[in-house]
């Protein structure tokens, strides 16, 4: 059986959204010491398990950002936490899961999760 948040997650893989940055490049966790060295945030007023925004990675540039736009590539499946991301990437942008892993690494490496792409 599929998670709630994975079900979520799922309705996005394939779509343009807009990612609302509330961490961007070079800022610090709130509870945790450690910098993201990735664009990330939330798709507004779309809820999760947690109660929070629907998390996403906005990957693709190297620029500290607000907001983005672009095409929900791929999701990072926590296995043992109800909690998945959307992988968001500007339009023109390709990424491998190889790639994905590597750039989510700094924050998942706490959890067990699969990458699922298109």
């Amino acid at each position: 059986m599929e998670s709630k948040s994975l079900l979520i997650a799922k309705n996005f893989l394939g779509k343009e959204v807009e990612v609302i940055v509330d961490r961007p490049i070079g800022s610090r966790h709130p509870k945790y010491d450690f910098v993201y060295p990735v664009n990330y945030g939330y798709i507004k007023n779309v809820i999760a398990p947690d109660g929070e925004n629907l998390d996403a990675y906005f990957l693709g540039t190297d620029q500290s950002l607000k907001s983005g736009s672009g095409k929900c590539i791929a999701i990072v499946h926590r296995l043992n936490d109800d909690d998945d991301k959307l992988v968001v990437v500007p339009s023109g942008v390709n990424m491998t899961k190889e790639e994905i892993l590597e750039a989510v690494s700094f924050q998942e490496k706490w959890f067990e999760y699969e990458i699922i792409a298109q």
